[in-house]
């Protein structure tokens, strides 16, 4: 009698914990439907590499649901993980590193995602040969892929190098386009090899990151530069990753000339490639474009947008204080420095979005800007454009109705515009290309990153 009694309560309590679980699993099951279809609505798909899920050999262990550092973009269904929130992906790759069976693979987005991507081998070379592109600009996103390719770009140089003649007077052995993470990484790479060469930015070093808002997280798997070996931490900030860049620009054989945007680049007779600026020409066996994709900034074509007080890039909020601002946009870029200027004393922040809703921001923005918004730390103008920017106002339009509020300053983020007219001008082929394999590649080294450093953490300890 007291073993069936025993039988009965075990039987109880454990009916009890799997109806908590299955009421769990029922509520985390109705969000990811209702992610799905906001996903439906709000977004086209995976614009670049993301996971490929196989449902035959996931096993539901929900392990890749967890890894992702943006949040949302996976989420389990039918008790099998599907993507919900694709445009979300940036293509860390940990999701595919986790997975305990094989089920996920990196691949890229469709041909009508890719259509404007510049075609490249797999070596990063162009339809132009011995130019050479690297980063972003080539359709895969991340600083640390950045890094690795800028790298390889500079490897495969050097081989080919070794084969030819000595380097001719006034031609450097290969010229690099841009100083951000893939120029920086090809820039000591360089030095390694001891080639000749230069660094051209049109800005300042650093890139994009330079422009990013203070202490946002630019790095989430750890990246081995060239020269200087593997960064320690796992994680990475804007700040951390300039006081790198200031190491390494104040080397001595670190050559850049910056404030030099590239006009043209031509091909000789000789197979010597002329890059034209400005102000000078250089001569190069070699060329590596690490410009990103940003381009040139969108312009909206709204009456009085030539204002000074219309900007583009917001680097350092805490230089706006007391000020009655509007911030246009509603992605990541326009979400966080709205937040970093409604985080200074004094400001006034408005930010206005032709949507009905932020659809395409990170997890951790969404939860940040609702909070702003429910302690009314900043006001969300949603279904609304500029008409009219004023020295001392601003006319919006806001679901209908026009009104004009006071201003001092304004900025827009609505993306940038993709060099992709004068890779055309210069030569360089378009067209849809899978980068499967590349991108698979960097999964795996990203994987082997974690687990070496996981177990020097281990050692240490």
């Amino acid at each position: 009698m007291d073993t069936l009694i025993t039988f009965a309560i075990t039987a109880v309590i454990t009916l009890f914990f799997v109806a908590v679980y299955l009421k769990n699993l029922k509520k985390r099951e109705a969000r990811a439907r209702e992610a799905v279809e906001k996903g439906k609505l709000f977004s086209d798909g995976p614009k670049a590499q993301h996971p490929h899920i196989d449902s035959n050999y996931c096993i539901g262990c929900a392990t890749c649901t967890t890894v992702c550092p943006e949040g949302g973009v996976l989420a389990m269904i039918a008790g099998k993980a599907v993507i919900v929130n694709g445009h979300n992906c940036i293509g860390h790759g940990l999701c595919a590193d986790a997975c305990p069976v094989g089920a996920i693979t990196m691949v890229m987005a469709s041909p009508s995602m890719g259509a404007d991507m510049p075609r490249l081998t797999p070596e990063f070379e162009t339809t132009v040969p011995n130019l050479f592109i690297a980063g972003e600009l080539g359709g895969l996103a991340l600083i640390k892929n950045a890094v690795n390719q800028g790298r390889d770009c500079i490897d495969t140089i050097a081989r080919r190098l070794k084969r030819i003649t000595p380097s001719l007077p006034g031609v450097y052995d290969v010229l690099i386009v841009g100083a951000g993470p893939a120029g920086i990484s090809a820039s000591l790479r360089a030095i390694e090899h001891k080639l000749g060469y230069i660094t051209l930015e049109r800005d300042e070093v650093g890139g994009t990151v330079a422009k990013y808002p203070r202490q946002k997280l630019v790095m989430t798997s750890p990246v081995e530069f060239p020269m200087y070996g593997k960064f320690k931490k796992m994680q990475l900030s804007k700040e951390n990753l300039l006081a790198f860049w200031d190491m390494v620009l104040n080397r001595a054989d670190f050559n850049v000339s910056t404030g030099e945007k590239v006009e043209d680049i031509k091909k000789s007779g000789d197979g010597i490639l002329t890059v034209i600026t400005a102000t000078n020409q250089y001569r190069a066996r070699a060329v590596v474009l690490a410009l990103g994709r940003a381009g040139e900034p969108r312009k909206l074509g709204v009456k009085g947008e030539e204002l000074p007080k219309v900007m583009y890039r917001l680097i350092e909020a805490d230089h706006y204080i007391n000020k009655k601002i509007l911030v246009i946009g509603g992605g990541d870029s326009a979400v966080e420095a709205a937040m970093g200027l409604a985080s200074q004393a004094g400001n006034e922040v408005t930010l206005s979005y032709r949507a009905e809703r932020f659809s395409r921001i990170k997890e951790r923005n969404a939860k940040r800007i609702e909070e702003f918004m429910r302690t009314q730390k900043l006001k969300v103008l949603f279904q609304s454009n500029p008409v009219e920017f004023k020295p001392e106002s601003v006319v919006i339009e806001v679901k209908g109705s026009t009104r004009e509020i006071p201003n001092d300053f304004v900025w827009i983020f609505a993306g940038g515009t993709p060099p992709n007219d004068f890779l055309k001008k210069i030569g360089v082929g378009f067209g849809a290309s899978d980068i499967t394999l590349e991108a698979g590649k960097e999964a795996r080294h990203a994987a082997a990153a974690l687990k070496q450093f996981a177990q020097a953490a281990a050692q240490a300890h």
